[in-house]
């Protein structure tokens, strides 16, 4: 089971494969310390960035998130695939 927890460390044990954004975009990432850095972007998503989002996937019971841009946050279509293709997103029939 995926935790706040162990939720970087399973993003760490990810890097270099490649994942997909919404739009089907190819990308891989590395990490650096608390920073994950993608190949399209030139910019660093925290560590923060990617806990703040999967809290607000914890917390949305009513499962209104069903997209990058409904996380809010930096970055949102790279957590968003991440999210997606590590089986990180909520299932439709959880009640969590």
């Amino acid at each position: 089971m995926i935790t706040i927890e162990n939720l970087w460390d399973i993003i760490r044990s990810h890097q270099g494969e490649t994942f997909y954004t919404a739009k089907g975009l190819p990308f891989t990432y590395t990490i650096k310390g608390g920073e994950f850095f993608t190949d399209r972007k030139k910019k660093s998503i925290t560590r923060a960035t990617f806990e703040k989002a999967f809290l607000r996937l914890q917390e949305d019971t009513e499962q209104r998130i069903t997209g990058p841009k409904a996380l809010n946050v930096f970055g949102a279509p790279y957590v968003f695939a991440i999210f997606s293709q590590l089986g990180i997103l909520p299932s439709k029939d959880s009640n969590s």
